[in-house]
């Protein structure tokens, strides 16, 4: 299984979008379907009633997380799922779009002063994708340190925010994942002391993608959408 650059995987996304499908939405849905498949596995027998809090950022990456949450939350209305946003005023278009419809389940929004006062089973951090720059600021970085500081398993959508999806440096706060679902190949960045469990999740890019990046790959899915990965 090859492991790619931000560089490459940007590129990746880059033709798959304008050259062959599938589209940012698709791309998105996909994503956050798998992460919520990731966020039961995690859970067990004990996902019915389970306390999901879902920090997610204004980027590709916070929008898979905001699909994710609708999905936990569509599945019992036993599930308490929690969306804290680090820059609401800032979503793109796609993520937006991916809130509005979070908006008709009964998962509730909340700020981050609201997060003391939750206790949550599980927290989904999708916070910064592969395409972070030096180091989280803000409140990007007061909700990693929030995580952080609480008992609870983290699973990370992509790469744990704060850590460098090329060279694996995390030049600031960061999350320790408990688990981490990649999203259609890993990341070089993606070292065994900082993701916790590697999972791969397919997101539906085609094998023509793959071949047009001069990429050795051979589909490692069959039957499956989520596979779990060892580091070399």
């Amino acid at each position: 299984m090859p492991a790619v650059t931000q560089m490459q995987m940007k590129e990746l996304d880059r033709i798959a979008i304008e050259e062959t499908g599938p589209n940012l939405y698709q791309m998105m849905e996909n994503a956050g379907r798998n992460c919520a498949l990731a966020a039961l596995d995690m859970r067990g027998k004990q996902w019915t009633h389970a306390t999901i809090v879902v920090l997610a950022g204004s980027g590709g990456n916070g929008g898979g997380g905001i699909c994710a949450a609708r999905h936990l939350a569509n599945r019992s209305q036993k599930i308490n799922v929690h969306l804290c946003l680090s820059s609401p005023k800032k979503l793109g278009d796609v993520p937006a779009y991916q809130r509005k419809i979070f908006g008709s389940t009964h998962g509730k929004e909340c700020e981050m002063d609201q997060l003391a006062k939750i206790k949550p089973d599980l927290i989904i951090d999708a916070l910064v994708g592969y395409s972070i720059h030096g180091a989280p600021t803000g409140k990007t970085s007061e909700l990693i340190q929030w995580a952080n500081e609480r008992d609870t398993p983290i699973l990370s959508l992509d790469i744990p925010s704060g850590v460098d999806s090329t060279t694996g440096e995390t030049p600031g706060q960061f999350i320790n994942a408990t688990r981490t679902v990649t999203l259609a190949l890993p990341k070089t960045g993606l070292l065994s002391e900082t993701t916790g469990h590697l999972w791969l999740a397919d997101i539906g890019i085609p094998e023509t993608v793959f071949q047009k990046l001069n990429l050795e790959y051979i589909s490692p899915f069959e039957h499956c959408f989520l596979i779990p990965l060892q580091h070399n």
